[in-house]
């Protein structure tokens, strides 16, 4: 009876090592769209914050008066960051982007100064620009607001499709994440299905048969997720070696949440489907195995 134990022990190991890889590489695909998503949303707030709002000021006003209302609004919610560019500044940052010195030919400046502010990405959008317009264009020395209204537009439009788009593929990924880790599972459990049954007979009880499935089923579902992982840190340093602007999107905590979530999936589905497995072949009958 220990021969035969140990005999279907070995048998089980190569069905334990497909289960690992198995359940690595759908884990290992649910991760990269983890990573994807949550680069589209740093993506998304990078393009949202890189959008100017400039705050003409009037042809008349005073420096003093400029950065007064500068300091004012500073410290607004909306606000990430705020420049202060005179008309002199103006004229210099024209001159450099365009190469060409126009005051020489006209003899005088005919920009404005401003203030340049660019807004948390959560206000980037027309209805809560239009808001902080009127609110501003009420000071006196605000001649008027500027900024690619259609740009914020296209780019709230597309963010929206773009989420839409991640969250069915998102919700479809899952379920086959379910449905291919759970028969992975049982695949590797059918062929243990005389050894439970045999334990069964000689009057083990079912927490004695059950525990030390369940136990393996939380280390390789560990196993399998740190392999995962292991794939998509390597992914990851291939990216920054590649595109190097990539870094400025990482965000670590939401990629470290990432890789605990895929241990915790691997981890509850594979004990979920281990135990399952277990109990079903406990509650068949010897004939029914075959």
């Amino acid at each position: 009876m220990a021969q035969s134990g140990k005999s279907s022990a070995k048998k089980s190991k190569p069905s334990y090592l497909y289960s690992i890889i198995g359940v690595a590489l759908v884990l290992f695909s649910l991760g990269t769209l983890g990573l994807v998503v949550i680069h589209a949303s740093k993506l998304s707030k990078y393009f949202k914050e890189s959008i100017e709002v400039q705050v003409i000021l009037r042809d008349n006003v005073k420096e003093t008066q400029a950065l007064a209302l500068r300091d004012s609004i500073a410290h607004k919610p909306y606000i990430k960051t705020i420049e202060y560019v005179s008309k002199d500044m103006a004229a210099q940052r024209f001159k450099k982007d365009f190469g060409e010195d126009f005051i020489q030919l006209l003899q005088y400046n005919p920009l404005y100064a401003s203030i340049n502010i660019k807004a948390n990405a959560n206000y980037v959008n027309n209805d809560s620009l239009k808001v902080i317009e009127n609110n501003l264009t009420q000071q006196s020395i605000v001649r008027e607001i500027s900024y690619q209204r259609t740009l914020v537009s296209k780019l709230n439009e597309n963010v929206n499709k773009i989420g839409m788009v991640i969250l069915i593929i998102s919700c479809l990924l899952a379920l086959v994440v379910i449905f291919l880790i759970d028969n992975t599972i049982r695949l590797a459990m059918f062929s243990n299905r005389f050894l439970i049954k045999t334990m069964q007979m000689v009057g083990a009880t079912r927490w004695f048969i059950a525990k030390p499935f369940d136990l393996r089923s939380v280390a390789n579902g560990a196993i399998s997720a740190l392999i995962a992982i292991a794939g998509l840190v390597a992914i990851l340093s291939f990216a920054d070696k590649a595109l190097p602007e990539l870094n400025g999107l990482r965000d670590n905590v939401m990629i470290a949440l990432l890789f605990l979530g895929m241990i915790v999936v691997g981890i509850a589905i594979s004990l979920f489907s281990t135990h399952r497995s277990v109990m079903k072949y406990l509650r068949l009958k010897l004939d029914d195995l075959y």
